[in-house]
């Protein structure tokens, strides 16, 4: 190549290497750095893709219960290992049927489509395994709402996210936590 040719391609090399950097700073910022779900710009993107594809779709909004006390108590390795669990056991649960999110804090979200009502037994079932945790068996709770977008009247993800608020603390309310609730009309 000659010195002319190299020259002018000089800029082009440039743009395309900043425009790999940007893409892959887009894209850890759509990931939470400690579980590796994705944030919640990046999982609204995938949820509304989701939700316009598949009619009987479902969100779940879910908390840790005592969070704050495990992190006081065991400290933030603990927490931390805790909301690391959460999250794989829910990514797992969503399989290749939905999606999965972490809102902030202790809040996670989904989103998955199938046939018929959500299988909420089994998802509660594995979160609610113990954690191992330096030696010991922390328990781990999580309170879980839910929402078929089929029972809403407008078929939207904010609508649908406002009731699974609702359901999960309803289901705080009435289980004294560590309850499951799906909306109901």
């Amino acid at each position: 190549m000659d010195t002319q040719a190299f020259a002018l391609s000089l800029p082009l090399i440039g743009w395309t290497a900043h425009s790999a950097y940007l893409a892959q700073r887009l894209a850890t910022a759509r990931r939470d750095p400690l579980t590796g779900l994705r944030t919640r710009a990046g999982w609204t993107a995938r949820a509304e893709r989701i939700i316009r594809r598949h009619r009987d779709a479902a969100v779940l909004l879910l908390d840790l219960d005592d969070f704050k006390n495990l992190n006081d108590i065991h400290g933030h390795a603990a927490g931390d290992m805790a909301l690391t669990a959460t999250a794989g056991r829910l990514t797992a649960w969503c399989g290749r049927h939905g999606i999965a999110g972490r809102l902030g804090g202790d809040e996670f979200v989904a989103v998955i489509h199938s046939d018929g009502s959500p299988d909420l037994g089994s998802l509660t079932s594995a979160l609610h395994q113990p954690l191992a945790y330096a030696g010991r068996r922390l328990p781990l709770y999580v309170s879980i709402g839910s929402c078929r977008l089929a029972d809403l009247p407008v078929r939207s993800l904010s609508d649908a996210l406002a009731a699974a608020d609702s359901a999960m603390y309803a289901a705080k309310g009435k289980a004294g936590r560590r309850g499951t609730r799906t909306l109901s009309r």
